[in-house]
């Protein structure tokens, strides 16, 4: 990988790793990666340690109490607090390095694009490669597009190679979105890769069938399931106005179990382990899809899903069940009219809930690819009666796709959601 000059990269890394942070712990924990094609595994101070993780900005102390081990970062934002936090709970962290993606506009073959990346990963693993609660290094996530682009998989493995003459202690991972046409991504790590230990892919809809689908593209890297959760945006399909209905938290909860019990436990030893996406709350097509958290950091079914695979036994006080939203008559209308909707809820220990009613406009965007969304205007005032069992709306005056937010909580830290889209005034333009 062609550098400005070994001079410069050598001050690059000296001078990061001498700044601040995390310098003090100096003392590495080292993870070995041991086996062989089929029956892998991790050693953590010579340990077995099977990644028991979520990723995301949530709350890591919570994370260690419902039985998690490990935390996934994405960048380096941040990292030397996170990392020490990480280690007074006992959790370890794969250090993500963001990096750029041609969608963004990021050239791979641009020789100072792609030096400058690889001096600041170099740097990054000089200076944190000897705190203790480093798992792993995540080189990159999900910027190989669609795989085929030899630049990005040589970039890859130049600064997994790299990482591993600066840090013999930790294995490398590259993290891909699904793994391409007919395993493609699979391929072409191991032809191009031989510096990646670790494969991981993230994957939604099609989650269950990950170990199988890896075994038919020829992996024999060991893989780990760095991102999974509820059908993706992008999987399911619209109704009739262009709108994709959204599973309850309940309906989520499901789908994170049947990815884990079916991929992750299922293929122990080609599979090392996993991260749960998101751990908090992340506005992406709409503000609850893929967050096991609400915003204020109540659990949903999702946590409590991986809490009982984590530990082998349910929450002491689980989170409340929840049906679709139901709507008495139908979800659209004319501007101004009223519609009334009915909704189920229950709690396994007989709390008391409450339900908070919420009417958003809706994004529009559900192919993201993951990028930051703001968050989408409410309307106060069209929720006209709210009560646990149903409410009624009136349609905003703006036509337009709207979203009917129903937020449950137990008062002890669980809640649930559900979700409706509504169509306010004339079909849109292109829809039927």
């Amino acid at each position: 990988m062609p550098l400005r000059s070994a001079a410069l990269l050598c001050a690059s890394i000296i001078a990061l790793a001498m700044c601040g942070g995390t310098q003090g712990l100096a003392a590495p924990i080292k993870v070995e990666l041991r086996g062989r094609p089929g029956s892998y595994e991790l050693l953590r101070d010579g340990k077995p340690y099977f990644v028991l993780g979520a990723g995301g900005e949530g709350p890591h102390s919570l994370l260690a109490e419902v039985g998690g081990n490990s935390g996934r970062t994405w960048g380096l934002e941040n990292l030397a607090a996170r990392l020490d936090e990480a280690h007074r709970l006992g959790l370890t962290m794969t250090v993500g390095f963001w990096l750029g993606h041609p969608r963004h506009g990021f050239d791979y073959r641009n020789v100072e694009s792609v030096a400058d990346q690889a001096e600041k990963f170099t740097a990054a693993v000089a200076r944190f490669k000897d705190h203790p609660a480093v798992l792993m290094w995540g080189i990159g996530n999900e910027m190989e597009g669609e795989g085929d682009d030899a630049a990005v998989w040589s970039h890859i493995n130049s600064l997994a190679a790299m990482a591993k003459k600066l840090d013999p202690n930790h294995p490398t991972m590259t993290v891909i979105a699904e793994m391409g046409k007919n395993g493609s991504k699979i391929k072409n790590i191991h032809r191009l890769c031989p510096e990646i230990d670790i494969i991981g892919v993230n994957t939604y809809g099609m989650g269950g069938t990950v170990g199988e689908r890896y075994k038919k593209a020829g992996g024999t890297k060991p893989f780990m399931v760095t991102e999974f959760g509820p059908t993706g945006t992008w999987e399911i399909g619209r109704n009739d106005f262009g709108a994709p209905n959204e599973a309850t938290s309940t309906q989520k909860g499901e789908a994170y179990r049947d990815t884990y019990l079916k991929t992750v436990e299922a293929y122990r030893g080609m599979c090392l382990g996993s991260y749960a996406f998101v751990w908090g709350n992340k506005v992406e097509a709409t503000t609850t899809w893929f967050g096991m958290l609400l915003a204020d950091n109540t659990r949903l079914a999702p946590v409590d899903a991986m809490s009982e695979l984590w530990t082998g036994k349910p929450p002491a006080n689980r989170c409340p069940t929840i049906e679709p939203i139901v709507p008495v008559t139908k979800d659209r209308g004319d501007a101004g009219e009223v519609l009334r909707f009915t909704l189920k809820t229950a709690d396994p220990e007989g709390d008391a809930l409450s339900v908070q009613w919420v009417l958003k406009q809706e994004s529009g965007r559900y192919e993201t690819g993951g990028d930051p969304m703001a968050t989408p205007p409410k309307f106060d005032d069209a929720v006209t009666k709210a009560t646990a069992q149903g409410c009624e709306v009136k349609l905003p005056a703006m036509p337009g796709i709207y979203r009917l937010y129903a937020y449950v909580r137990d008062g002890k830290g669980g809640g649930a959601t559900a979700t409706l889209p509504l169509l306010s005034g004339p079909m849109p333009v292109g829809q039927k």
